[in-house]
């Protein structure tokens, strides 16, 4: 159960890219931990891609890395550069962090121009995903280092699993930043020298106009000040950024003062300075590595602690409360209400099939309903099920996914019981509440009817759906809920508002496996004090059930699984 839907959804039930196994292609001791160079086949950039990782001496198998620092590279450079001439090392063994370096483009992709300019092409891959036609198959930097690459570190090396943050240099420092405001699953995020307004400067311009077919406009969701213009502030990201004072490139093209600004207009904590006398060097870069180190360290350490919640000891003062999940302020999302918000989502195509994590068009809501960005999500056997195309009511191509944590984006006209802002869990059964709803009314039941018909179908009340992939393909909901997208639209009725101090980890379990098992001994069993229970099965059901089972006052409980 991990953050971020469609890549949890991709990796439990199917393929979203695959990479081949890391091979080692060298390896040196340096402060007692390994610098190692890896090779891999990508099928983000349908090349070979070489990287190189800093593994501390304290990690193993058994002791896994206290997180994952990815650094960027700048213009012409390899993951050599920083490795040989960054100083981290010694930083990342101090704090037991793994520092992954990739390299900065595809190289020998065979694409006629690709080696003529040391500013774009190869070296100079600018962490974009292409869409002009001639760089589209293997230009995909972006997809490369916040998705391939995280999902093949975390399968390959010692590493816990969603806890990471990101840097980079120039360049690099331009692609951590849009991948942490434009994925917001990083811990931090720090840069040296960073590009922070490419749609205005000669670097920028030449790499958009030449990837992406809509060059420099649609460039503008690579750019760190447009996106914190145009999407807000991302109010738990801590941003840190140095630069020399003395950087020839500091106004032409790195245009640091657009981003702060932009900072200071949404209301973004952003720690900058400026350095005397230091220039866009290694030499520059090596002097403030420490502190970006530590700044990495102590956010990728908070971020383990709220992943890794404790739970209180049942009936004792004193114990130790979950951590609060993040504060989500309406104003963060004023620039998409009534807007199409393009988004990743993990699509069925067909049964059977493995899940695409494909790029999404998800239309505001409409009267009675309400988007919701999805924060945490659960996987359900029910979503496998249906996957299998056993399920009757399966329809593809559809998003699966109903167990989730989420957050009010917009809501439709009528809708009064949430708002922008607000903590929700989807349900598949809504409740309407109406007094004509015997269902609703009833004592005995709440398997409310009111819209299940059209939801059935995979669809919205009003027969049609809110979500489209980037073909124009329509995508039908799943069970009203469609929660394996960062995005995603629900009857007002289908959303059971929470506690904001609820993190939505746990709060996703309660959309299906814990209210079913405590429905299950509550309303179903009616388990009285005193009796004896057996429970098959301990998935997230049966253990709700034990739970429930406990709190009617069962003498026995008997657990059975294999």
């Amino acid at each position: 159960m991990l953050r971020h839907a469609p890549r949890v959804a991709a990796a439990q039930l199917g393929r979203r890219r695959k990479s081949t196994a890391l091979d080692v292609v060298s390896e040196a001791r340096v402060y007692g931990g390994r610098m190692v160079k890896f090779h891999h086949a990508s099928s983000s950039t349908g090349t070979g891609m070489t990287l190189s990782a800093y593994i501390p001496s304290t990690v193993t198998k058994r002791s896994k890395a206290h997180g994952v620092l990815y650094y960027l590279s700048g213009l012409t450079c390899t993951d050599d550069n920083v490795t040989t001439k960054g100083g981290f090392q010694q930083h990342a063994e101090r704090h037991g962090v793994v520092v992954v370096a990739p390299d900065t483009s595809p190289r020998g992709a065979g694409i006629a121009g690709e080696e003529k300019d040391w500013d774009f092409g190869t070296g100079a891959g600018f962490y974009v995903d292409a869409t002009a036609k001639k760089w589209a198959a293997n230009y995909n930097m972006y997809t490369y280092v916040t998705q391939e690459l995280p999902e093949l570190v975390e399968a390959s090396l010692d590493v816990v699993p969603g806890i990471k943050a990101i840097t980079g240099h120039s360049m690099g420092g331009h692609g951590a930043m849009v991948a942490a405001l434009r994925e917001r699953s990083y811990a931090s995020v720090s840069a040296f020298s960073p590009i922070c307004h490419p749609t205005t400067t000669p670097w920028g311009m030449k790499a958009f106009s030449g990837y992406l077919k809509g060059g420099v406009e649609e460039g503008a969701q690579y750019d760190a000040t447009e996106l914190m213009l145009r999407h807000g502030a991302v109010p738990d990201l801590p941003i840190l950024i140095d630069c020399g004072a003395a950087d020839p490139f500091l106004k032409r093209e790195l245009a640091i003062p657009d981003f702060v600004k932009a900072c200071k207009k949404r209301g973004q904590a952003a720690d900058v300075h400026l350095r005397k006398g230091y220039d866009h060097t290694y030499y520059f870069v090596s002097t403030y590595m420490k502190d970006h180190m530590d700044f990495h360290a102590k956010h990728m350490k908070a971020q383990s602690r709220k992943r890794v919640l404790p739970i209180p000891a049942a009936g004792k003062k004193g114990g130790k409360a979950a951590a609060k999940p993040p504060a989500h302020a309406a104003s963060e999302f004023a620039a998409t209400a009534g807007k199409v918000i393009k988004c990743k989502a993990a699509v069925a195509y067909a049964p059977n099939q493995p899940l695409d994590t494909v790029t999404v068009l998800v239309d505001p809501p409409k009267a009675g309903e309400v988007r919701v960005k999805v924060m945490a999500n659960a996987l359900c056997h029910t979503d496998v099920y249906t996957l299998s195309g056993q399920d009757a009511e399966g329809k593809f191509p559809c998003i699966l996914g109903h167990e989730a944590g989420a957050v009010v984006e917009s809501v439709g006209a009528g809708v009064t019981s949430v708002k922008p802002g607000d903590h929700v869990i989807p349900c598949y059964t809504p409740q309407c509440k109406q007094p004509d709803c015997i269902f609703c009314m009833s004592k005995k039941t709440n398997l409310c009817p009111r819209i299940r018909a059209t939801q059935g179908q995979g669809l919205m009340p009003d027969q049609t759906s809110r979500f489209r992939d980037e073909n124009g393909t329509t995508l039908y909901h799943f069970m009203g809920c469609s929660t394996f997208s960062e995005y995603t639209v629900l009857a007002e009725i289908s959303c059971a508002k929470i506690n904001k101090k609820m993190d939505f980890e746990r709060a996703s379990l309660f959309g299906c496996g814990v209210s079913t098992g405590l429905g299950a001994v509550w309303n179903t069993c009616k388990v009285e004090k005193g009796s004896s229970v057996a429970v098959w099965g301990l998935g997230a059901v049966g253990l709700s059930v034990i739970q429930a089972a406990q709190m009617a006052g069962a003498k026995r409980i008997f657990a059975i699984d294999m």
